[in-house]
């Protein structure tokens, strides 16, 4: 079996809890984790109040969220997101979305990019995409879907109002990486770079982004959901 589908933390399957109103998306869902090597589900809930339940009493790893749910059917998956970062904070999550709104990610990491992911559900039938956010998410990494940040990076760079229309081509490419929780060694690897020329990116994309004076640990996201917040102002 190829590697992606064979990790496990200290030698223990990722324990997975699946939430969502629909019962065909949940089994779904189920079924198609359960060809994943190192990966269990835990619990499949319908609902906000039963999934937080569900935390406590399977302590999963990693949630697996529809952003609508009753009872609300607002930003459930939002509302756990939030919840979960304080009172399990070594739990990942992972919101699941039709919506590529901008004001959906920024809320869900305005408190913090780590163990929090985004994917459109769309692309949810991609078990390597699929497998690779939850494993990044476990990791203590973030994920946010490609398709999200090369549609608003490129929508970005195309208004001349943008504030990345700073940016050179390059350093674009570079943010979208950022953006995609990469380190600078694997934009490095991606981009076909030296880490040195990538560290020179960053360090004038901060520069222009004007982050520099930011907290070192902040400078990344705070550059990845910049142009979430302009794309958001600026919609028609």
């Amino acid at each position: 079996m190829h590697p992606l589908f064979c990790r496990y933390v200290h030698g223990v399957a990722l324990r997975v809890v699946i939430a969502d109103d629909s019962l065909l998306l949940r089994e779904g869902l189920r079924e198609l984790l359960a060809s994943v090597d190192g990966i269990e589900v835990a619990a499949a809930c319908e609902d906000l109040p039963s999934l937080l339940e569900a935390v406590v009493a399977e302590r999963p790893d990693v949630v697996l969220t529809d952003i609508r749910m009753p009872p609300g059917r607002s930003d459930e998956g939002i509302q756990a997101a939030v919840a979960l970062r304080e009172s399990h904070p070594r739990v990942g999550v992972i919101v699941l979305s039709q919506y590529d709104d901008p004001a959906y990610a920024l809320t869900l990491l305005r408190d913090g990019s780590d163990r929090r992911g985004y994917l459109l559900k769309e692309r949810i039938h991609d078990r390597s995409q699929l497998t690779s956010a939850i494993e990044t998410v476990a990791e203590g990494g973030s994920f946010v879907d490609p398709k999200v940040v090369e549609s608003l990076v490129t929508a970005r760079a195309r208004a001349d109002s943008s504030t990345l229309s700073q940016l050179t081509p390059r350093e674009q490419e570079v943010l979208a990486q950022i953006a995609q929780g990469k380190s600078n060694a694997a934009i490095a690897e991606s981009l076909v770079l030296t880490k040195r020329a990538v560290e020179k990116h960053i360090n004038s994309i901060f520069l222009k982004l004007d982050l520099s004076e930011s907290e070192d640990v902040s400078k990344r996201v705070k550059a990845a959901l910049l142009f979430l917040a302009e794309e958001r102002a600026t919609a028609p």
